[in-house]
């Protein structure tokens, strides 16, 4: 069976360009502690660069070396979330055109999923329009846009759009709101606890705000296992018994949602792979890898996942992605 990385990134130097040239932007690149260039907000340094974001060639080498067929490609934060929205819908534009270019490269190794101009809703679904026609298997968005709350009633028509095209959708993290208010700048917690948070955050607040019902043919892609919701969907379903407030929005049992949630395999032990199997089950987990961030091994994670049972491996690793974007 071939693998599926559903969960992969990469970018531009001229998205990089654009970003250090926009005026008023909340983003920097520059150099980091360890001397590595790196994408800040502020003070806090959230994305590492590396060569291989840049290099197809590379890419395709190193899905070899592991074993990968498929890459479903997407760009990582800070995504398309700034300088106005001129340059945001022609940002998302340039970038998915390089990718509809990759994947016409490498056919059959190389899919990708749309960026859109999120905070213009007009100029977003224009581009969800275009990018599908060009070959897009579905629509990444960060877990929060500029602050934001993704069931935030500005973004509706976008999400109506892709739940009318059934399209899946990767919720992937950034920095989270409150940043510096909860000091995740210090020993790199924006990355360990503050992108897995903000991941939570907005699934927890899809499922509890009712956005599941009102898109009831949506598929949402929770990245790095979706955050800490294996660990807190039981928590919810608590609350939902306890509190009025929890079900200001729903009738029925947050747990009882997660049928429309998929999410990844990027976890580092063979015990978080396997609880976050048994909450979601093995139908509704996706291979991804993260490469090429410096945590992104797809080897690793590929020998976390190969040593599952062979059923579970299998959905894992090829037929639910394959079911799931068409491919």
């Amino acid at each position: 069976m071939p693998i599926i990385d559903v969960h992969t990134h990469m970018l531009t130097p001229a998205y990089l360009e654009t970003l250090r040239n926009t005026a008023d932007c909340p983003y920097t690149v520059r150099r980091n502690a360890a001397g590595a260039d790196a994408v800040f907000r502020g003070d806090t340094g959230f994305v590492t660069l590396t060569p291989e974001m840049f290099d197809w060639d590379a890419r395709i080498r190193d899905m070899d070396a592991a074993g990968v067929d498929v890459a479903v490609v997407s760009l990582t934060c800070p995504n398309v979330y700034w300088g106005g929205r001129e340059t945001s819908a022609a940002t998302a534009a340039a970038m998915n055109d390089e990718m509809g270019r990759a994947a016409a490269a490498a056919p059959g190794r190389v899919r990708y999923l749309a960026s859109l101009p999120w905070e213009y809703a007009d100029d977003a679904v224009r581009e969800l329009h275009r990018a599908r026609s060009a070959g897009a298997v579905g629509v990444m968005v960060l877990a929060n846009v500029n602050g934001v709350p993704l069931t935030d009633e500005r973004f509706a028509p976008v999400w109506a759009e892709i739940d009318r095209l059934g399209l899946p959708v990767l919720v992937h993290p950034t920095a989270p709101p409150g940043l510096e208010d909860m000091s995740l700048t210090d020993y790199h917690l924006v990355w360990s606890t503050g992108f897995t948070f903000d991941t939570t955050l907005a699934l927890a607040r899809m499922i509890m705000d009712g956005f599941f019902d009102r898109y009831p043919r949506l598929k949402i892609i929770g990245g790095h296992a979706g955050g800490y919701l294996p660990f807190l969907i039981s928590r919810l379903d608590k609350g939902f018994e306890a509190f009025p407030q929890c079900r200001a929005r729903i009738d029925r049992a947050p747990s009882s949602y997660l049928s429309q949630i998929y999410v990844d395999s990027i976890v580092y032990t063979r015990q978080a792979l396997d609880f976050t199997v048994e909450v979601f089950g093995a139908q509704n987990v996706l291979f991804g890898s993260d490469y090429p961030h410096k945590n992104g091994r797809m080897e690793e994670i590929a020998g976390l996942v190969g040593g599952l049972p062979a059923h579970d491996r299998e959905l894992i690793e090829s037929k639910n992605a394959s079911a799931l974007f068409g491919i």
